[in-house]
């Protein structure tokens, strides 16, 4: 099988594994224990904490450890925004944004809370103009994905921040779909929060993580100990966090080869791609996008058939967000960049990692023609 849906997992690298394992074996203790195997699980989880704040780089002490992305997503837009409920009850999010975002704030809604969502432009890019129309005087939050987990676009985020400080308002932003992809430093950034995940990183699933700069106050989410400096309660996934660690700590030494060779693969897919295959272009800003990530619009094709098409001649290719694609419906992304219900099903996500080889993507460029002109056949769409 080959594998080009590095987007919404990716297999863990076996120096990570090395690492988790006697956590497993041994080192199994609770953190908040007092004796010496608790104090070794302490120490492991500190180190950790060091490792994850060091590749983004922000203070150990502002790292909270989440069960996903998903949880520290959650975490930050309930627990910011209930935090600040006594200086206003409004909330501004892009119409891009995940899921997680986007029903946390929902949630809110339904407990008096106003949520604005902030419209993108046809290239996926949410402008800082329209952020800055939509902030209020009672606005406490501004919520905007550092790119975009479907289309890879890259967002403005420290102008956008810039903004929402100047308003009063905390910023965050999701970048769970980030790490690995694109360099991310809280500091350059200029963000008050931001959500990532292990899983990116080749690290193991069941860790995530909450950016929070200090002096941000925060509302638990998770009551029930006073774990993550009583941030967030509940006992810690040692393992999967040491493993995060680990990952992190490769992430460091390894991103700028590992970037550069996703920017090779994307040039080498992309001519080969034009090359043999009309009426294709990309969803998304085509520069301003994370590398080894293509969101292709293929005129004519609808994405699920063609997904299913490629299972079949044993490649696995994507449809969009995982956390969408058994919806049944056009993704929410692609409608708000400007795409028809119908336009939207005609798109195929394909993501490689630097692993991927040249090899490789020729017979999925290959596979890809044969099975769009069979489909394009079946539905009188010219080829």
């Amino acid at each position: 099988m080959i594998y080009f849906d590095y987007s919404s997992a990716q297999p863990v690298d076996p120096r990570v594994i090395k690492e988790m394992v006697p956590c497993l074996r041994k080192n199994f203790g609770n953190p908040s224990s007092h004796h010496k195997i608790g104090i070794e699980a302490r120490n492991a989880l500190n180190l950790a904490r060091d490792r994850v704040s060091e590749l983004i780089g922000a203070k150990s002490n502002e790292i909270v450890f989440t069960a996903n992305g998903t949880e520290a997503d959650n975490l930050a837009i309930k627990g910011l925004a209930q935090a600040m409920v006594k200086k206003g009850q409004h909330i501004v999010v892009s119409s891009i944004e995940h899921h997680a975002v986007l029903y946390a704030a929902k949630a809110l809604a339904r407990h008096g809370f106003v949520v604005t969502q902030v419209p993108v432009d046809l290239n996926g890019i949410v402008q800082p103009e329209e952020v800055a129309r939509a902030i209020r005087n009672d606005t406490v939050l501004v919520s905007v994905m550092l790119a975009n987990d479907q289309t890879g676009t890259i967002q403005p985020i420290r102008d956008i921040a810039d903004i929402a400080r100047k308003h009063g308002a905390v910023m965050h932003t999701d970048a769970v779909s980030v790490l690995g992809r694109l360099s991310v430093n809280v500091n350059v950034l200029k963000v008050d929060a931001l959500s990532v995940s292990a899983r990116t990183l080749n690290g193991p699933p069941g860790a995530g993580a909450l950016y929070l700069k200090t002096g941000i106050r925060i509302r638990p989410q998770l009551e029930g100990g006073i774990q993550e400096e009583g941030r967030r309660g509940g006992y810690e996934n040692i393992p999967a966090i040491v493993g995060f660690g680990k990952a992190a700590e490769l992430m460091a030494s390894e991103l700028n080869s590992r970037l550069g060779r996703l920017k090779q693969l994307d040039e080498f897919f992309c001519d080969g791609l034009m090359d043999r295959l009309p009426n294709v272009s990309l969803n998304g800003h085509p520069q301003l996008r994370l590398p080894g990530h293509l969101n292709l619009w293929i005129k004519g094709v609808d994405g699920e058939s063609l997904a299913l098409i490629l299972d079949e001649m044993g490649i696995a290719v994507s449809i969009g967000s995982s956390c969408e694609s058994h919806a049944f419906k056009p993704s929410h992304v692609l409608l708000a960049l400007g795409r028809t219900p119908k336009e939207a099903r005609c798109s195929l996500l394909v993501s490689m990692n630097p692993e991927t080889q040249e090899s490789e993507i020729n017979e999925v460029l290959d596979a890809l023609v044969k099975a769009v002109q069979e489909l394009r056949g079946i539905a009188g769409v010219p080829v």
